[in-house]
């Protein structure tokens, strides 16, 4: 098959489950194109740290950028002009067509020439739009996927509204959700249940070795937590537990890896709660990078809450590493997560923004540490089970089969793979 992938922004360090695909597709024979769809970000840009699939399977050579827009509006248009003239040959009549297109006419650009596509696979319910501007267009051909992954279907429904993915719904093929969480959001907002099905992001678990956890022989307990450092990600609940935690148990360690706008609102809050003996903010760490450090933690934080934009967490792919690796986990009632912790048996659930929980379950964990292996050792059960990534690669390529036999029939029909959909329970 040949496979169009739209992204927003390629190689980023932080969404390797769009890799996992990509890297796993081509494994099983198929060709896929990579089309970061931000107008900002071309191949000159500089990426300090990628995966090493990145350089593995040589990613770099099967994106195509779309050129940078300037600032001034002037010049944007003159380049426009220009960027059509060169690439009129390719297309003519699509190029007349972009004339005054915007943005759509720097987003068009690498599309030109490419022929057509078995599977455009969007993977964000924004680019699922985005995609069907350019095949409205005549840029793009081909069955459009897309995958509605967290940010899409809660923060920007709450910014533009019930109604915005009304014509996607309509005209777009077929959908996946990363989890069940979130497709009932795309039912609720519309979507056909019979186009629509949860596929959940995978890892690759031979790359997580299970370490069964016991209390250290030095006594110090490390503690991580990994994401971006935004509002959603819920670390600032993680310092005030570990703040508590500290007058009982000072011989803690608390890492956190990752970067983002709130680093410096982090560090001053570290200040303020007097914890800045036991706390390391280490910054992003490629994968290699963070199995190691993983391989020497014992307890995993991930308190994600629902940001006040409505940003909202599928099954954190950090957590599932973790939970692969045999941490005990805590981490909260949230989005889809509780689809990946069983509450008791794989790790501990705890409201949103609930500090004094978090605190909680720590120190449960800290006194006892007997319970430690049999949690994880269930965590990474559980993950093996529904989100390794080979079987669900497997599983991706079923899909992409079953709806080019359908040959693109409006009304295909989830039944064709309802052996696909990943149980909740």
């Amino acid at each position: 098959m040949k496979i169009a992938f739209l992204v927003w922004r390629f190689p980023v360090i932080s969404e390797p489950f769009i890799l996992n695909q990509i890297t796993g597709l081509i494994d099983r024979g198929h060709q896929v194109d990579i089309y970061p769809c931000v107008v900002d970000q071309d191949a000159s840009d500089k990426t300090t740290k990628v995966h090493p699939a990145v350089e593995q399977y040589r990613l770099l050579d099967r994106i195509y950028y779309a050129p940078k827009r300037p600032k001034n509006k002037l010049w944007r248009w003159f380049k426009a002009m220009g960027l059509l003239l060169a690439n009129f040959y390719k297309n003519p009549s699509v190029c007349l067509q972009l004339v005054n297109a915007g943005k759509l006419c720097y987003r068009a650009i690498p599309f030109l020439g490419r022929g057509s596509y078995d599977i455009i696979h969007c993977q964000f319910g924004t680019l699922g739009l985005v995609g069907l501007s350019l095949r409205q267009a005549g840029i793009l051909k081909g069955q459009i996927i897309t995958t509605f992954r967290g940010i899409d279907i809660s923060r920007y429904v709450q910014e533009h509204g019930n109604c915005v993915y009304n014509q996607l719904f309509r005209e777009g093929e077929f959908f996946l959700a990363n989890c069940q969480f979130f497709r009932q959001k795309a039912l609720n907002l519309g979507c056909n249940p019979n186009q629509i099905i949860v596929h959940a992001s995978g890892i690759d678990c031979r790359k997580f070795n299970f370490k069964p956890r016991y209390f250290p022989a030095d006594g110090l307990v490390r503690i991580l937590t990994t994401g971006r450092l935004v509002e959603k990600k819920g670390i600032k609940y993680c310092l005030i537990a570990i703040a508590k935690l500290s007058r009982i148990y000072p011989n803690i360690q608390f890492t956190i890896v990752g970067d983002g706008p709130l680093k410096t609102e982090f560090e001053r809050q570290i200040k303020t709660l007097n914890i800045s003996h036991l706390v390391k903010l280490i910054g992003w760490k490629n994968q290699r990078e963070l199995i190691k450090i993983l391989d020497n933690y014992h307890i995993f934080l991930a308190p994600s809450v629902t940001a006040a934009d409505g940003n909202q967490d599928a099954p954190v792919n950090t957590l599932k590493e973790a939970m692969a690796m045999g941490l005990p986990v805590i981490s909260t009632e949230h989005g889809g997560i509780p689809e990946l912790v069983e509450d008791g048996v794989s790790g501990f659930l705890v409201p949103e923004r609930d500090a004094e929980a978090i605190a909680e379950k720590l120190q449960y964990l800290l006194e006892n540490p007997e319970i430690w292996q049999q949690m994880g050792s269930s965590g990474r059960n559980r993950v093996v089970q529904k989100y390794d990534m080979e079987t669900l690669n497997n599983e991706l390529v079923e899909i992409y089969q079953t709806l080019l036999l359908s040959q693109g029939t409006k009304g295909f029909n989830s039944s064709a793979i309802t052996s696909l959909i990943v149980p909740v329970g």
